[in-house]
């Protein structure tokens, strides 16, 4: 077992990884553990970085009913076959998928990987659900590319399981136009609880998988199990020898993946007047089609005339300078006559909003972080390595700070906090 940031070449015998044979040199992640399986004696010469590390162990390092399963896989007819693949956090459900990849490729068949895990994506950007098709073994799905990729803007299904669903549903429909012997479907390690489960069924018929593989350490899975009877469900061991990531590692994982995504980024301005915004409606993008007599009596009963007011259908989203402040009283003037909840964001609060960014057509281009909105100007500052200007902009969630690394985001609330306002000074 080899834990990275590490590289392993093997100068003689014959070793495995996933049922990849090993030839030449392979590289280990931070935060990843990749298990040489020895099938003859072998000799390695191993390069470990800062905090990797090595172990031998006894016995084979891939669960046997990991082969079994390949071989129930290999007999099923439908064509093509879709199969989902379910687990808790850390269970194996990415190396039993990239096994399976390994396996399914050496018999010659046509293999395509749909990534649902956002919050540990490996096909796409981190946030995304994503498919590609493989075209040979891998030791790591992050090596591979993204063909496709669809924005959920958040590292969590919970908030977002609709927008997951639809995401997952899109892309399978997509890939299978290019007619793939087997679509390998991950999914996230979200189990526990009523909310999860019904989720997982909600997807699982929503995707319509000819198999379950269910990998499983204990009898975690047993609630969802019980709620999947329609569906031919294979119950998978997880490996003894698996790697326990907290939750500090797995965020420092995704921003590996957004330092990847972003990497050669520069700031584009992008004009608001034309492109469509979607998502997180916080910072009040969304065209608004309020009155001037209307925004007249807002900036009446507010006492001053903000930096951007929109209308949404059940709020009405107000920006005023990073140095001002509104009181509660004008707030509630505003509610009374709108008729609507008022939520007040000062400019600044913005930047680092990781957005998607898509063309006319729809086509996932890639990612970016807002820098800035201009209200004056009516423009978005964006960080990102694109080269083509995106038509439409999905605002997520998530906000990363200058050196792409994950802070808290401000909740969608009046957050005007007179106590915390004054420590700004």
């Amino acid at each position: 077992m080899v834990d990275g940031p590490a590289s392993v070449t093997m100068t003689s015998g014959k070793a495995a990884v996933f049922g990849l044979y090993v030839v030449g040199k392979i590289v280990v992640r931070e935060g990843k553990r990749l298990p040489f399986t020895v099938e003859e004696a072998a000799t390695f010469d191993l390069s470990l970085g800062e905090g990797a590390s090595s172990e031998e162990v006894d016995g084979d390092t891939v669960p046997s009913s990991w082969n079994k399963s390949f071989e129930e896989l290999a007999n099923v007819q439908a064509e093509p076959s879709v199969v989902m693949v379910m687990g808790g956090v850390d269970s194996g459900k990415t190396s039993f998928c990239t096994y399976l990849l390994s396996r399914m490729l050496r018999e010659k068949s046509r293999v395509a990987i749909l990534d649902g895990d956002l919050g540990q994506s490996d096909i796409g950007p981190p946030c995304t659900v994503a498919y590609t098709y493989a075209a040979k073994p891998v030791t790591d799905l992050f090596n591979l590319r993204a063909k496709n990729a669809y924005f959920i803007g958040e590292t969590s299904p919970a908030g977002a399981t609709e927008k997951v669903i639809e995401g997952l549903t899109t892309l399978k429909k997509e890939l299978l136009a290019n007619s793939p012997r087997y679509v390998i479907v991950n999914t996230d390690g979200w189990i526990e609880g009523e909310c999860a489960v019904k989720y997982k069924m909600q997807l699982a018929e929503a995707l319509c998988p000819d198999m379950l593989f269910c990998i499983q350490q204990k009898d975690e899975l047993a609630p969802l199990l019980g709620s999947l009877d329609k569906f031919r469900k294979i119950v998978v061991e997880s490996p003894q020898v698996i790697k326990q990531r907290d939750q500090e590692k797995r965020r420092s994982l995704r921003e590996l993946g957004y330092m990847k995504y972003l990497k050669n980024a520069k700031v584009q301005s992008l004009s608001l007047s034309w492109m469509k915004v979607e998502g997180n409606d916080t910072f009040g993008l969304r065209k608004s089609h309020m009155s001037l007599r209307q925004l007249g009596k807002i900036y009446q009963l507010l006492g001053m005339k903000p930096l951007h007011v929109s209308e949404l259908p059940d709020r009405i989203i107000v920006i005023i300078g990073k140095r001002r402040w509104i009181g509660q009283d004008k707030i509630q003037k505003v509610e009374e006559f709108a008729r609507k909840k008022v939520v007040v964001t000062r400019k600044g609060e913005e930047e680092g909003l990781l957005v998607g960014l898509y063309d006319s057509n729809r086509r996932f281009l890639g990612i970016g972080v807002v820098r800035e909105i201009d209200y004056v100007r009516n423009a978005l500052k964006v960080l990102t390595p694109l080269s083509e200007e995106p038509s439409v902009v999905v605002v997520g969630k998530v906000k990363l700070d200058k050196n792409l690394k994950e802070i808290p985001t401000v909740l969608e609330e009046n957050h005007v906090d007179f106590a915390s306002f004054k420590t700004l000074f």
